[in-house]
This record gives structure tokens, sequence and C-alpha cells, in this order.
């Protein structure tokens, strides 16, 4: 079972793999905009985080919703990309992907070879998040839910989120702040230990070629 980080210093900027590494495991980190992916990135990955970030345009009003988001001015338009070690040797490449429908091509090529994907979820917009589990649904890749608090998020309970997300029993849903490193390395820990119980052996799953998207957009209901 995963446990806490290794003692690489975060924020580091050091390249190199520590000596003890068995493991390098790819993860996907996704939601829909505005969610926080590339700031959980930011509060875990011991090596400068990659981003591919623009500022948000009068062009793109029309396509980006920014309904309880009136703060956001930046939109990844590739991927986010960051590195975490783990005790027992795995590390976990973790790749964010952009929320929004327009970059749903991407999808294919960014899902390729992953082994699970975090998924974020706003419980103020928890309809925007959707889309995306019906993506990473498609992908055939086993996935973990954590809600990104927010000030003004609403109290639900766990059984009322399940429902609202439609996840299956076994489908780990836990709660995290992005901005919080210590939270944020928890909500990886629980996918991670999801990947776990997948293999009999107790060792990580290889990455299998049903991984992939499929090509055509499923709608709400193919999805849900």
């Amino acid at each position: 079972m995963a446990s806490a980080p290794s003692s690489s210093s975060h924020g580091s900027g050091g390249m190199h793999l520590p000596d003890d590494t068995r493991e390098l495991v790819k993860i996907l980190v996704v939601g829909p905009f505005g969610v926080g992916k590339t700031t959980l990135i930011d509060s875990v990955s011991e090596i400068r985080p990659l981003h591919t970030e623009e500022q948000l345009t009068e062009a793109s009003v029309a396509v980006d919703d920014l309904a309880g988001l009136r703060d956001k001015t930046t939109t990844t338009v590739a991927i986010d990309f960051g590195r975490i070690s783990l005790a027992g040797g795995i590390v976990l490449y973790l790749f964010g992907t952009p929320g929004q429908e327009r970059f749903r091509t991407l999808w294919a090529d960014i899902a390729y070879g992953a082994l699970g994907a975090l998924v974020l979820v706003d419980t103020r917009r928890i309809d925007a998040s959707f889309e995306v589990l019906g993506l990473v649904e498609e992908s055939g890749l086993p996935y973990a839910v954590a809600l990104n608090t927010f000030p003004d998020s609403r109290d639900h309970s766990e059984e009322e989120l399940r429902r609202a997300l439609d996840l299956e029993p076994a489908t780990p849903m836990v709660r995290c702040d992005a901005r919080d490193r210590n939270a944020s390395v928890d909500a990886l820990l629980a996918l991670v230990e999801h990947l776990l119980t997948l293999t009999p052996a107790g060792g990580m799953p290889s990455a299998r070629p049903e991984h992939t998207l499929a090509t055509s957009p499923r709608t709400e209901s193919q999805s849900r």
C-alpha cells in the first residue's frame, strides 16, 4: 500500500529520480474548467511544474463559462505536468488536462499509457463534472474523485454527493483543498491505493490498450 511522499524535497527543482524508484506511474489530473487542477499539481510537485497556460480573452467568453469563477484569468491549453515520489519507490508523473470541450481531441494522446485518473470536482458546480467523468469512464481508466473545497462550497453529505455523481461504491471519494500539499497528497494516495487493489499481487496494474478514448463523444444519458 502506498504511503506518504518520500524524502524528496518539495519544490527543490531537482530532476533526478530517487535511488529507490521501482514504479513509474502516469496519472491524469482531470476535471472541469477552473476546478483547481493546475493548483493541485503546483502544490505537490517535487520538480518545477510545467504549465501551458494562456490569458482568458474576450474571444473565449462564448465558450468558457466563468460562472462562479470571477477570479479566473488563465486557462490550460495543453497540459500541466509535475512529479511526486511516494514511499516504497512509486513515482507519479502527473498530467493535468484542459477541462473544456474544445480540447477533447487532446485527451486520447494525453490518456495513452495512464494507469488512473484523479477527478477534481467543485461541489458548487457538480453538473460541470459530468462530461469529464464520462470521458474518464469511456477511457476505461480507474479513478478516484477529489472534492476540491472552496470558501463558499455548500456542505453535502457523502451519500448525496455519490448519488449526484453516480459513483460506484468502490470508487474512492475524498475531500481536499488543492492549495494544501498534504490534502492534495492524500487525494493522490487514495487513487494509488485504489489502483493497488486492482491487482492480486498488490503491484501497480499495467497500462492496457483500452485506456484510450473513444472517438465519438458520449451524451450525458450514455455516460452517466
